[in-house]
């Protein structure tokens, strides 16, 4: 629709409405100071003409700019997850720019809630109109959404979500299947059904939401089977290998007949990088993530299997879920769960993060 016909549109609405211009543009970009009544009768109208406004143009004309603000960790020699939902942020930003929409990035150290906090009084020192952020640190992050909500600033979780939030979306992993699944596939590769499980939680929040979701659908898997495996779980919130390594050693000197090892998220190369210290490459193992140290592990046979959840994906669905609302006034999922997919050793090769 050129300009011409875009102009001729709104007259023809503001004149069967008998009301100015400048109440249809309010209603048609949602904006306040239109009575509902009034309101009602005018998107009436517009569903009577079929009218679509190019509101795309509208933005190119107005030269105002929307400001988006990403709080995410960044990646790290533990674990270089976190690269991969910023490919996705940086593929939405290429996209969207050219309409007004600008985007900082502010990173944050996963072993540092301190720096979480910095970061996000960062923002809100600043005039934002969106954030997308993952909710790593659960106090802190309900601290700063507090602040959201009182500023009216829409936010849309990633990777994780904190339940009963304001928050506009979270789009990741539906963490009680996840970890369903895990237990599943265990069971590819175990005989019998009476075996002990070993849960492996390597994170400084091992207290927060994704961890005992995904512990509780991976024991309702054995659950509803009736199996008699016995699981033991440990949590290591020191993250780097010398911990791993001395904590690992300490449970499997308690559990010496452990025969699968489930890792709740992306560190499971560590796992595996003792596990081959240590000659144990009997050991079933599966864990989370498509990260080069993860597949290396996988090449060799050590990991099993790895579950992914296109993160690259949720970087850009979650910036676009911002995009949709702020500048098409649209609503988007409360709730989008990613696909639960299970790399191998047969198929890693042809897989996209």
């Amino acid at each position: 629709m050129n300009q011409d016909k875009e102009i001729i549109g709104v007259k023809e609405i503001a004149r069967r409405a008998n009301v100015s211009i400048a109440t249809v543009d309010r209603v048609i970009h949602n904006r306040t100071g239109v009575s509902v009544k009034t309101r009602n009768k005018i998107n009436a109208i517009i569903q009577e003409l079929d009218y679509q406004p190019n509101i795309l143009a509208s933005r190119l004309a107005s030269k105002k700019t929307i400001h988006l603000a990403i709080l995410i960790p960044s990646a790290s020699d533990e674990t270089q997850f976190w690269q991969a939902p910023l490919r996705g942020i940086r593929r939405a930003e290429s996209e969207i720019k050219q309409y007004g929409v600008h985007i900082d990035t502010y990173f944050f150290d996963l072993n540092d809630k301190e720096s979480f906090r910095k970061q996000a009084r960062a923002i809100l020192d600043k005039k934002v109109n969106g954030v997308l952020l993952s909710p790593s640190f659960v106090e802190e992050c309900t601290e700063f959404i507090k602040s959201c909500n009182q500023k009216s600033i829409p936010y849309v979780f990633i990777d994780s979500t904190i339940p009963h939030q304001n928050n506009l979306s979270y789009i990741g992993p539906h963490l009680f299947q996840s970890g369903y699944l895990g237990a599943q596939l265990l069971t590819y590769g175990l005989k019998g059904n009476s075996h002990k499980l070993l849960i492996v939680n390597i994170s400084k929040e091992v207290d927060n939401f994704n961890y005992p979701q995904i512990e509780e659908g991976f024991r309702s898997f054995f659950q509803e089977r009736g199996d008699s495996n016995a699981i033991v779980r440990i949590d290591i919130r020191q993250t780097g290998y010398a911990s791993v390594r001395e904590e690992l050693s300490k449970a499997l000197q308690q559990h010496p007949d452990v025969d699968a090892l489930f890792v709740t998220n992306s560190r499971v190369s560590s796992v595996a990088r003792f596990l081959e210290s240590q000659s144990l490459h009997d050991t079933l193992l599966i864990g989370y993530d498509y990260l080069p140290d993860n597949i290396e592990y996988l090449k060799k046979g050590t990991i099993d299997f790895l579950i992914c959840h296109k993160p690259e994906e949720q970087g850009y669905r979650g910036v676009m879920a911002l995009y949709q609302t702020l500048v098409f006034s649209a609503s988007v999922e409360k709730e989008y769960f990613m696909p639960i997919d299970i790399v191998t050793r047969g198929n890693y090769e042809y897989y996209r993060n």
